[in-house]
């Protein structure tokens, strides 16, 4: 079973795929932590919190209960990754990475070239812990590191998007951006979300588009160049997500996408707006929680009860997925 899962944490972003092959793939982590008894005790409390019915009010506060990604994934039965896709080196993209990788031990790591240096100011709600570790793995000779990967729009390899005799769709990831020359601006300007990879995920038919933090230029280049691929997806993971950024969303008319998931914000900075506009539903983390999806039949599930309520009175809690069934993405 292939099922796609997008997790609360904070205003930062994780996502999880769980491929036909036994491997699975995160991209973006955020919020990992060290597992210890008193945080997984800690972290049942909230989840028994979140299934309350305060949140039915309007506002669902679920920004409020966010996921340790590392708990996440051991209490799914997930105790390996294959593939660990950074976007691009933003805090909110690699928040806890140390300890994620402590625990999983990524077998290959998707990164952007980049020479990124950053400053740690007192309050930060980043470790520099993680951005070191980071840049210890981003700074190693390609010998020893031979499972770090830069990869470009186009980009065809083993695993990825082939099979490992060389044929087939292996697991079903097409990379859309960044170009060389996105990276290469990026570099220049030390404003990296326009060389954010982009990935177009397909399974059973389906398509799922993980957008990063992508801007308007790697948009321009995704619509001249992969137009067939992104138009009438089903299911996108917003840009950024989903705050307004001061970008434009004319790509929406392209993607009209069936269903988008946002991140966590203030609603005063997310593009409801835009997609209102054009009459596309959306979800957001703070009104379910985790959201996880059956790659099979793009059945929809929530960790938060009383949105599945509200969304569908018969919702019921599957086992399988650890939510609630809120409905199909058609």
């Amino acid at each position: 079973m292939a099922v796609i899962h997008f997790l609360n944490v904070k205003e930062g972003d994780c996502s999880v795929i769980q491929h036909y092959s036994g491997h699975v793939t995160i991209i973006d982590v955020c919020n990992a932590k060290p597992v210890t008894f008193v945080e997984t005790l800690k972290d049942q409390a909230l989840k028994e919190t979140a299934k309350s019915d305060l949140g039915i009010r309007g506002n669902f506060q679920q920004k409020l209960y966010p996921v340790n990604p590392v708990i996440y994934l051991k209490d799914h039965g997930i105790s390996s990754v294959f593939r660990f896709i950074l976007t691009h080196p933003d805090m909110d993209h690699l928040d806890g990475i140390k300890a994620f990788f402590d625990e999983f031990n990524p077998t290959n790591l998707w990164d952007i070239d980049n020479n990124l240096e950053k400053d740690f100011e007192d309050g930060s709600p980043y470790s520099e812990d993680d951005w070191d570790f980071y840049t210890s793995l981003r700074d190693r000779e390609p010998d020893d590191n031979p499972n770090r990967l830069t990869l470009f729009s186009g980009a065809k390899g083993k695993y990825w998007n082939t099979s490992e005799d060389g044929t087939g769709g292996g697991d079903g990831l097409q990379i859309l951006a960044p170009t060389k020359a996105l990276v290469n601006d990026a570099r220049e300007s030390d404003d990296y979300n326009d060389c954010s990879y982009v990935l177009l995920y397909r399974t059973d038919e389906h398509r799922i588009l993980f957008g990063g933090d992508s801007h308007d230029k790697t948009w321009e280049h995704i619509l001249s160049n992969h137009e067939g691929s992104v138009r009438d997806v089903d299911l996108l993971i917003a840009p950024h997500h989903g705050r307004k950024s001061g970008r434009s969303y004319a790509f929406l008319d392209v993607l009209k996408p069936k269903m988008t998931f946002f991140g966590n914000a203030r609603s005063e900075h997310l593009a409801y707006d835009a997609w209102n506009y054009r009459g596309l539903p959306f979800i957001t983390n703070n009104q379910a929680g985790c959201i996880m999806v059956d790659g099979k039949d793009m059945s929809v599930y929530v960790t938060h009860k009383p949105f599945a309520e509200a969304r569908n009175p018969k919702t019921f809690y599957d086992r399988a997925f650890q939510g609630f069934y809120v409905g199909y993405i058609a």
